[in-house]
């Protein structure tokens, strides 16, 4: 969807794509608050790492529907390829890689409706501080992702915005230097492995659809 980016005084406005996702870190929160398997949201990073992939189950984090870029807000969150095999570990993997797809899934959108690749992902916020998630979602998007050096970006944004208002900064570009990346992922995953993990969360979203009946 478009969005304004941010608007300064006396300038025309800057757009942008918005693509929302409905649960993210909540996601997280649910799984400690929730389930109760963790006693922290980073705890889920090191349980997360007892296990080499997701034991063949996938969570859609559907709670109140599916945002961009599917809209479907009778659909609901599932559990699928649930074994006896499968621990909390993989489940903590599941979690995590549901935040992957779902960004796999707007950035694909993005692409197909402004017709610009993307080349490398710039992020920001606190699930950013989780390198396993930051990893995961270089490898499901085939691109580097960088992290700046602060990673609270809207506020940062909002304190640039001010100290242009007062003067504190002349320009935006005198603000480009002050950009600094503090880490690096680059993509591992093969292409085959990224293919059929692909195909099964695409499955197992399908599972969602048409849950609410009106």
């Amino acid at each position: 969807l478009p969005t304004v980016a941010y608007a300064l005084e006396g300038e025309a406005p800057v757009y942008a794509t918005e693509g929302s996702i409905a649960m993210t870190g909540s996601l997280v929160q649910w799984f400690r608050d929730g389930l109760e398997m963790i006693g922290s949201a980073p705890e889920i990073e090191t349980l997360a790492l007892r296990v080499t992939d997701n034991g063949g189950c996938y969570i859609v984090p559907a709670f109140s529907g599916l945002y961009a870029p599917r809209w479907q807000s009778d659909a609901r969150g599932v559990i699928v390829g649930l074994t006896s095999y499968v621990t909390k570990g993989h489940l903590a993997r599941a979690v995590l890689e549901a935040t992957g797809w779902q960004t796999r899934e707007v950035v694909d959108a993005i692409n197909a409706d402004s017709g610009v690749a993307l080349h490398r992902l710039k992020v920001d916020g606190g699930m950013t501080a989780n390198h396993l998630l930051m990893q995961f979602v270089a490898d499901v998007l085939d691109v580097p992702v960088e992290r700046p050096l602060v990673s609270e970006s809207v506020s940062l944004g909002a304190a640039y915005a001010a100290g242009l208002a007062v003067g504190y900064w002349s320009d935006l570009q005198g603000l480009r230097g002050n950009w600094h990346r503090a880490a690096v992922w680059e993509p591992a995953m093969s292409q085959a492995h990224r293919r059929r993990e692909q195909e099964n969360w695409n499955r197992a979203v399908e599972r969602t659809y048409q849950w609410v009946r009106h």
